[in-house]
């Protein structure tokens, strides 16, 4: 028997994966692998919003440590009315991470796509800070899993479910009811907006 070399019917098939396509080899720590498994297993029965929320959940968000990134302050305010001279009176420097991020194991941005938001100053194509950790109060603006897709909206509990309610008359109330897929995925702390 010979040793070696390429072996007739040797090897993996292509496209013998069940995901049809070229798969690709992925270093993630061991703890995390029953985990992966489990979620690629189920991808088919999975909607895109619960398989990332999916991810988010499977993994230990705790060893997350934002760089630190200062950058000056100035101390005197900038008119919107009219001008001033200003003093270059350095105050302090600020890290934005630290500013706009309460508790880093918990927190993620999301870009925002339409409209719905519009009346609370969220525009599409803006950056939102969301916080897991933060329990949803009436009228929060939150992140929230609806069946399988996620939204942006005000949401206001209620003892049999709730309503998620847009910030623009274009668009109807979402009441929540106990037969939905429902699940809040954070609450908003911040909007980054580019002018």
């Amino acid at each position: 028997m010979t040793r070696g070399g390429i072996r007739k019917g040797a090897g993996r098939k292509p496209n013998s994966n069940k995901f049809g396509e070229q798969t690709i080899p992925v270093r993630i720590p061991k703890s995390f692998v029953p985990k992966v498994k489990e979620l690629l297993m189920n991808t088919d029965k999975i909607r895109l919003g619960t398989a990332i929320s999916s991810i988010r959940e499977a993994f230990d968000w705790q060893s997350l440590d934002l760089p630190s990134m200062p950058l000056p302050l100035f101390s005197n305010t900038v008119s919107a009315g009219f001008p001033s001279p200003a003093d270059d009176h350095l105050e302090m420097k600020l890290d934005l991470n630290h500013h706009l991020v309460q508790h880093p194991a918990a927190t993620f941005f999301v870009r925002v796509s339409g409209d719905s938001m519009i009346g609370a100053g969220v525009h599409d194509g803006d950056v939102l800070v969301v916080d897991r950790s933060l329990a949803c109060r009436d009228g929060s603006i939150v992140i929230a899993v609806v069946d399988g897709e996620l939204t942006v909206k005000r949401f206001f509990p209620k003892s049999d479910g709730g309503v998620l309610i847009a910030e623009n008359p274009k668009y109807p109330d979402i009441v929540v009811t106990p037969e939905m897929d429902f699940r809040i995925w954070g609450v908003v702390t911040t909007v980054i907006h580019k002018v």
